[in-house]
């Protein structure tokens, strides 16, 4: 049965079967792993991870597709969750989860935001996600990609872009490029858990006026003295200012709290 896309669930399906091998490949699955697939779609990635896992778990918010799953998957070791991945709780689907997904490009940044909240149960994920959300995930400090999602992934995970794919490896055919990242989460983080919101707090509001300097943005946190204390030149712009130098505004405000 021939399945029409929705553009209300931002349906772009992979259908180049080399970018589906390199996929495969870079997420390099085991038999005891315990994969979760976000938007399985009509399964490019799925048969070929299914082959490779004692069992492929798979979130999909498509009710046509959800049947389409049931009846082409009917008998093997597919579990299928009909839910909605921006509010799936990751967490009890157990430990050590590796996530893979071609994700829709209309929700990858707040689905991103909720898996970060689940980083203490994952292992790694492998996305396939708009070129420009990827660039601004891996950007560094100065440029114009750099912003609130950058440091807040690069916070929680060290990332790594794998490879690039042609809108025409898609059907339908995006208006846009897309990327293959992975993302593992950190070993060691630069602030306590307890303080992660106080954190976030500081980076919105450095970033909520991009094209101002510190002295705006943060006066409601930060004075001349502080910055004296934090070595921080207040005339610098949020873009500026590193990972380290968030990290640090935070446990110096988390101490004088």
């Amino acid at each position: 049965m021939r399945h029409i896309p929705r553009k209300r669930f931002g349906q772009n399906f992979l259908i180049d079967q080399g970018v589906i091998l390199e996929i495969i490949n870079q997420i390099h699955p085991t038999r005891e792993d315990r994969l979760i697939e976000i938007g399985p779609g009509l399964g490019a990635l799925t048969r070929p991870l299914l082959a490779r896992l004692n069992e492929l778990q798979v979130i999909e918010i498509d009710r046509d597709i959800v049947a389409r799953l049931e009846r082409d998957f009917s008998g093997s070791n597919l579990v299928i969750h009909h839910a909605d991945a921006l509010k799936f709780d990751f967490s009890r689907v157990g430990e050590k989860l590796r996530i893979v997904g071609n994700l829709p490009y209309n929700i990858s940044t707040p689905l991103l935001f909720h898996l970060a909240s689940f980083a203490r149960h994952i292992q790694d994920m492998h996305f396939m996600l708009q070129q420009e959300v990827v660039d601004r995930m891996v950007a560094k400090p100065s440029t114009s990609e750099y912003g609130r999602l950058s440091l807040m992934l690069q916070y929680r995970y060290e990332m790594e872009r794998l490879l690039q794919v042609s809108a025409e490896c898609f059907h339908p055919v995006p208006k846009v490029q897309s990327a293959v990242i992975s993302l593992r989460p950190r070993t060691r983080l630069l602030i306590s858990p307890e303080h992660e919101s106080l954190f976030a707090d500081i980076v919105s509001a450095a970033f909520s006026q991009r094209r101002k300097t510190l002295r705006n943005t943060m006066r409601n946190y930060l004075g001349d003295a502080d910055y004296d204390s934090l070595q921080i030149d207040p005339g610098l712009r949020a873009e500026n200012l590193t990972l380290e130098n968030f990290s640090a505004i935070t446990c110096y405000l988390a101490d004088r709290k």
